[in-house]
């Protein structure tokens, strides 16, 4: 029985070439052994608009398999930007589509905003996993403010402070699959 625990990694951003998703690599190298990182860009730009009439017991095939992947990764890492002072609309979307099936529940997350200043999208975005009973601490969540200088095109955090805080988050986060 393999001890690895399967962390799946979710961008707020859409844009192919994100900040965020350079922090998502850099944290795939930094965070060590026993933990792989699963990244898929597509992963929730493919729902439809959230809809409590399509929300049954057979959603749309789009919910059907980012339910699935939630449900098979032992914790989650979000990393997102802030877009007009709040959540990226296809982020929230993601995150409405499993209010009722319960996907995060007790679900270790940890959670990085990296943004110009992200504080409206980060206090928001902890306001809700709460509400949906994800295990997310002070600890396990970061906001990185003037994100992009502090992260190269090679996926390496250049900035020394916010390489330590990182660090720190992954400690958190990966204590919290022994407690």
């Amino acid at each position: 029985m393999s001890t690895t625990k399967n962390i799946l990694a979710i961008s707020g951003s859409t844009r192919s070439q994100s900040t965020n998703h350079n922090y998502i690599q850099a944290i795939t190298e930094l965070i060590g052994p026993g933990f792989t990182i699963h990244h898929n860009k597509d992963l929730i730009t493919t729902l439809p608009h959230f809809n409590p009439d399509l929300d049954t017991e057979t959603p749309p095939e789009a919910v059907t398999h980012l339910r699935q992947q939630l449900r098979n990764a032992d914790g989650i890492l979000i990393c997102t930007p802030e877009y007009a002072m709040g959540v990226p609309g296809t982020l929230k979307n993601a995150i409405d589509w499993t209010v009722s099936s319960c996907e995060f529940s007790n679900k270790p997350v940890a959670l990085i905003t990296a943004s110009s200043l992200g504080e409206k999208a980060h206090r928001s975005l902890l306001e809700t996993l709460t509400v949906i009973e994800a295990r997310v601490t002070p600890a396990t969540s970061l906001l990185i403010s003037f994100a992009k200088p502090k992260i190269n095109a090679q996926h390496q955090i250049i900035d020394a402070a916010t390489l330590t805080a990182v660090q720190d988050l992954l400690q958190a986060f990966k204590n919290m699959f022994t407690e």
